[in-house]
């Protein structure tokens, strides 16, 4: 799951490389929200912790 946003980054420095402006920086728009969702579902699971 994690690796999700590491491939779109890689996709887009590609893109950028090929000269696909629009493309790159959409890629690196939808990285960073894939991000920020699996950053929010990393945060909000309970811990199992027995005290």
């Amino acid at each position: 799951m994690m690796s999700l946003p590491f491939f779109g980054v890689f996709l887009a420095l590609a893109a950028t490389l090929m000269g696909q402006r629009m493309a790159a920086l959409a890629l690196w728009v939808l990285s960073v929200a894939t991000m920020l969702v699996l950053f929010r579902l990393h945060v909000t699971d309970p811990l199992n912790i027995a005290l």
